[in-house]
């Protein structure tokens, strides 16, 4: 009796350690859902509860760092955004004027919060700042200025990174003095000032990776290209990072919280995963996607490893196949991205169809053989391939999968389903249809259909690209149009999913929030 009495005690305490042990710390980046509400839900599939910052203090880095200290003692991990931590998000990371002296505190406050709590793991993700290729006006993501210049920073920047490289010729050298003489000093100065305290301020957090003060360091290179600022950043602190083994520098940023999270999981668990790569025919793993200075074959080995995962070269040894549907040419394209919208020709039509029946034919397989496959659809930036999420819906393969993504640039897309197919492992079918659910309805239904309808309509006002990047007082209206667009698509291609509605968090057309009405 007294032995059962022992045995039923230690199962209370087990339970009670196991309970503690579940609860991660999580401040994002920026409260948009593929920042904050969708990897939630995915960690909360598990049960594990997920302690976070009210968005209102996500800007405000005194505050945040109080919040930290206040819960951190009841987290065995904690996933955070060094961006928001020092300079109040990633957008205010472009665009701020913090001083070196606040800046360097704020990053000595990791080594008092771990000091006070020497058993938490700190999984941290930060970004260099981006290189844009051109400006947009009124793009508050970029400094204001950026509108006008942005094109001819990028173009200056991009030969001062060839020139590090390799030798300009005559003519690049007269337009590097051309764009130095006619961009005006007082621009130059505050970008590139803002640049180098971001850098140093990197720098630093590395410091504290090597110390193990941060568990684990992930530095993102957000919108750039093979030649930029950020490029040439790069470069220098791959050379600094040599002997930091818990820290990496790779091409994207949004899907780091998705990635580190994940890692988080499988430590407390004491699990590594495995994960075999198939990418679709032509270029695939060599293809440098848009938005990326490097190889996506190089991303996905990255975000493996950031995953705290292992690759494997047999899909039947890997507890999740990853599947990536990119160009057989290694283009990116940007149907879902233009304004207004772009139509296919006959050809283009075609040419998409051949590689969907192609690429779904390998998915079949894949799942006929009971392999538990994802898929990374980044053919088109930032919206599913329609012939692809066609074909599998007409294979009955949709909620098939175990994850699928095709959101935003293709690194935020890969690292995401990755990620969630690495966890879908330990969830119920249930909650595994609940999360595809919600990337069909916001990367098929939204991205690559109901917004390029909307912009089709707005295009056609005098106004409508202003609409387009900030709804202002015409959003109640928009949105009851998306709802109503989003519901017909749903229930022409999505018959099992209902109850949801949509809404605009940032006020404007480049992504929705979507919500399930709760029982």
């Amino acid at each position: 009796m007294l032995k059962k009495f022992f045995i039923a005690l230690l199962i209370i305490f087990s339970g009670s350690a196991q309970a503690f042990a579940e609860k991660i710390l999580f401040i994002p980046h920026d409260d948009r859902p593929v920042s904050f509400q969708q990897p939630v839900e995915v960690i909360e599939q598990l049960g594990y509860e997920i302690i976070s910052p009210s968005t209102e203090i996500l800007n405000q880095p005194d505050e945040l760092w109080t919040w930290f200290n206040e819960n951190a003692p009841s987290c065995n991990a904690a996933v955070v955004s060094s961006d928001a931590l020092l300079y109040g998000g990633l957008i205010p990371s472009r665009s701020h004027q913090i001083d070196n002296d606040i800046l360097t505190a704020r990053v000595q406050n990791f080594k008092f919060l771990r000091d006070n709590n020497p058993n938490i793991k700190i999984y941290a993700f930060g970004s260099l700042m981006r290189t844009p290729q051109h400006g947009t006006p009124g793009d508050r993501e970029e400094p204001d200025y950026y509108g006008e210049h942005g094109a001819n920073i990028f173009q200056l920047t991009r030969l001062l990174d060839k020139q590090e490289i390799s030798n300009l010729d005559a003519e690049e050298r007269q337009a590097l003095y051309d764009l130095e003489k006619n961009i005006p000093d007082e621009i130059l100065d505050d970008y590139f000032a803002r640049r180098v305290k971001n850098l140093s301020a990197t720098f630093s957090l590395l410091d504290l990776a090597y110390d193990a003060v941060i568990s684990y360091f992930v530095i993102g290179r957000d919108d750039n290209s093979p030649l930029s600022q950020t490029h040439r950043e790069n470069r220098q602190l791959l050379e600094y990072m040599k002997n930091i083994p818990n820290a990496q520098s790779l091409a994207g940023i949004d899907e780091f919280a998705m990635l580190l999270l994940t890692r988080a999981v499988n430590d407390l668990r004491g699990s590594v995963s495995s994960v075999y790569v198939k990418f679709n025919r032509g270029k695939g793993e060599k293809t440098v996607p848009a938005y990326s200075d490097e190889q996506i074959g190089n991303s996905v080995h990255e975000q493996i490893l950031i995953a705290g995962a292992v690759p494997v070269s047999k899909p039947e040894r890997a507890d999740f196949v990853l599947m990536v549907n990119t160009d057989p040419n290694g283009d990116t394209f940007h149907f879902h991205n233009s304004f207004p919208p772009q139509i296919l020709s006959e050809r283009q039509q075609k040419y998409f169809m051949k590689n969907a029946k192609k690429f779904s034919a390998q998915v079949e397989d894949f799942i006929d053989k009971n392999l538990p496959v994802g898929i990374a659809d980044i053919i088109c930036a930032n919206g599913s391939d329609n012939f692809l999420m066609n074909r599998l819906r007409d294979k009955n393969l949709l909620f098939k999968l175990q994850a699928y993504g095709g959101w935003n640039t293709a690194t935020n897309t890969t690292g995401f389903v990755l990620g969630m197919g690495i966890l879908a492992k330990k969830m119920r079918r249930q909650s595994v249809n609940r999360l595809l659910a919600t990337r069909y309805l916001d990367d098929w239904a939204y991205q690559a259909n109901v917004r390029s309808q909307i912009a089709a309509e707005l295009s056609k006002l005098p106004e409508g690209l202003q609409i387009y990047l900030n709804l202002g007082k015409y959003e109640s209206e928009i949105v009851r149009r998306e709802n109503q667009l989003m519901k017909d698509f749903a229930k022409k291609n999505l018959p099992r999913v209902k109850n949801f509605s949509v809404k605009n968090t940032w006020h404007r057309m480049f992504e929705c929030e979507i919500n399930f009405a709760e029982h």
